[in-house]
């Protein structure tokens, strides 16, 4: 048999029990079920030429990115509040990411149809979640200008880390990805989260002394570095995923949170969680919502992995 070929087979047969065990993982009845395939030829938010489709097709920077995210959200005092004192983060973790998980994927890939009521039932939720943070700040999940802030971090946590770990993007396909993502912010209720590179400086400059470091923060990355996030035996290298996550997280505001250099990678974990990110930018899982979503278009499974 000729090297390639073997190599495509054993490529296949790899992808064949990832794709299974992914399958297994995220099949949680508690878990809205969507059919990223139907139905047949409605686009979605965002067209699968556009960088989001790129970048949301890879779970490793994906989680790299959820977690940054979410360092810069517990990093505001009303968003941490709203965040930790309301949802199941430290009690049930893995059903949480997996919601936040689904979540992103509808948005991105999703029929426009069922994004647009999935996204309708997610601010219906947020009108419900209000409270004060322990310094007496009042707080509302639907506030526009705490929407603008988890929408900001969230697109800048999965652009950067797609960038600095599967593939590097330059400053046009940067700033198409802010673009893309307008429509659903709007629909989100985030009117003024950023749609171009400068207004994410902006946004970030302006937002930098009202972050604070917390305990919670700490507890947030203790509890992703051991909660099951992916199958086995990625699950040996998540300890190294979350210090990625610290990573990329800019300096002036690690500084301002007390995250170190003993937080981040190290020399070689760095070089792992490269080459992690760098294959699974490769893979075709077959079941995932970016493969599906393409068949539903009328596109080959593997349009979003050929080189174009």
């Amino acid at each position: 048999m000729p090297v390639e070929t073997l190599k495509s087979t054993i490529r296949r047969g790899v992808e064949a029990r990832l794709d299974k065990a992914a399958k297994a993982y995220l099949g949680d009845p508690s878990l809205a079920r969507v059919d990223f395939a139907a139905p047949a030829g409605e686009p979605a938010l965002v067209g699968p030429n556009s960088v989001s489709w790129r970048i949301f097709k890879n779970p490793v920077t994906l989680f790299i990115g959820g977690v940054a995210a979410v360092i810069l959200e517990l990093a505001e005092p009303r968003v941490r509040s709203g965040v930790w004192d309301n949802t199941s983060f430290r009690t049930d973790p893995v059903r949480r990411l997996k919601r936040t998980g689904l979540a992103a994927m509808v948005t991105v890939y999703g029929a426009r149809s069922i994004a647009e009521q999935m996204i309708a039932d997610v601010n219906r939720r947020h009108g419900r979640v209000a409270g004060v943070t322990p310094d007496g700040a009042p707080y509302a999940a639907s506030d526009p200008a705490l929407l603008c802030w988890v929408q900001a971090t969230a697109a800048f946590g999965f652009m950067e880390s797609y960038s600095a770990y599967a593939a590097p993007l330059s400053d046009d396909e940067r700033g198409c990805y802010y673009a893309e993502g307008r429509a659903a912010a709007l629909l989100y209720g985030a009117r003024d989260a950023p749609c171009s590179r400068a207004g994410e400086k902006a946004l970030f400059a302006e937002m930098l002394p009202n972050l604070e470091p917390s305990d919670i923060i700490f507890e947030f990355l203790a509890i992703m570095k051991k909660a099951g996030a992916f199958p086995q035996p990625a699950q040996l290298a998540q300890h190294s995923l979350v210090r990625a996550a610290v990573d990329i997280v800019p300096g002036d505001m690690r500084e301002r949170l007390g995250l170190t250099r003993r937080h981040g990678l190290r020399p070689f974990e760095a070089r792992v969680v490269r080459r992690m990110a760098r294959r699974a930018d490769r893979l075709i899982l077959r079941s995932s919502p970016a493969v599906q979503s393409c068949l539903r278009l009328g596109l080959a499974e593997d349009y979003l992995y050929a080189a174009r």
